[in-house]
């Protein structure tokens, strides 16, 4: 996941790139729509290790694949061990004193002082290095700066619903376990046809203000979601994912390919590894975020809550991609 992007600048001109990331964005959502189906599927016959076991050929199938990608342009550096070691630092410990942040919070604000250290020491060692291991280079750029974190808050927005709304489904709704699954898929199917329209937009349309725009109906999406009574109809609930789906799907296409087209060619590498730390942290920064709700909230109220702030992650992440409009 950290290569693909790479590989895609690589694979393609400028001038597709964004058609390129709508085509993978559009595969990563119907890949995401198959998930919460075939995992609730796998779950009404077999116990849960099996939603393990069902990944193995698939690793084998991707492993075979990957000997036909593409090569970049690679880059003359020795590894640091060291500043890998500091990295691993800054982001594990982040995410553990998180997580306790309710049930050992001592232990949680000591996990966090020495990850934001370790952060310290990391930019500190690499701060004068041409290519950084974390790409200080890149986040230089206001562009690339401001992407990166309304991407973080858009992709903690996403998990955090993602997990809350199967817990919201069975808990108001009363919603056995396979047809939660099946109610999850419209919002990734959303994205799916979002994401190549957004590529197509983007040629003509300032990514700044789709960004923006996708962000604002993304947060409507989930607002709607948090806010509205059901009243033991799942159908409102359905129409508010696929708005935010589509949202989502709007925003994450122009906001990749802006972070890949700011940085240099030879940098690919490194923007495209930066995205995917930085959805990934988002991911987890909206899983932790949503533990920690059913920590300190009634069961039945935590979701609602969790997706209530998620709009709020949606909006603050459209917030910061309107800044970008001075920049481009």
């Amino acid at each position: 996941m950290a290569v693909m992007a790479g590989l895609l600048r690589f694979t393609y001109p400028g001038t597709l790139l964004a058609t390129a990331l709508g085509w993978n964005a559009m595969a990563v959502a119907l890949s995401s729509a198959a998930g919460p189906a075939l995992g609730s599927l796998i779950l009404s016959f077999l116990s849960w290790h099996w939603l393990f076991v069902a990944n193995i050929p698939i690793g084998f199938l991707v492993y075979w694949i990957s000997r036909i990608l593409p090569q970049g342009i690679s880059v003359r550096r020795k590894l640091d061990a060291i500043s890998v070691a500091l990295n691993a630092f800054f982001f594990a410990p982040l995410v553990f004193g998180l997580s306790f942040l309710v049930t050992r919070p001592v232990l949680a604000l000591f996990l966090i002082v020495i990850g934001l250290m370790s952060l310290f020491l990391l930019i500190r060692r690499e701060i004068e290095i041409e290519t950084p291991l974390f790409p200080i280079d890149l986040l230089r750029k206001r562009p690339i700066s401001l992407s990166v974190i309304a991407s973080l808050c858009c992709f903690s927005a996403q998990t955090g619903s993602y997990i809350a709304l199967p817990f919201y489904l069975q808990s108001t709704l009363s919603i056995d376990l396979f047809m939660v699954g099946l109610l999850m898929t419209p919002w990734p199917l959303s994205v799916a046809l979002a994401a190549p329209l957004a590529a197509k937009m983007s040629h003509s349309v300032s990514t700044a203000k789709l960004c923006f725009f996708g962000c604002i109906i993304f947060s409507l999406g989930l607002l709607c979601a948090g806010l509205w009574p059901l009243k033991n109809n799942p159908w409102p609930l359905i129409a508010f994912n696929i708005i935010a789906g589509a949202g989502f799907g709007l925003f994450q296409t122009p906001n990749n390919r802006n972070m890949l087209l700011s940085s240099p060619r030879e940098r690919a590498g490194a923007a495209g590894g930066m995205q995917a730390t930085t959805r990934l942290l988002g991911q987890a920064c909206g899983a932790v975020g949503m533990g920690l709700l059913f920590g300190i909230l009634p069961f039945d109220d935590a979701p609602r809550v969790g997706l209530i702030l998620a709009a709020g992650l949606a909006l603050a992440g459209g917030l910061v991609s309107a800044l970008r409009a001075n920049s481009q």
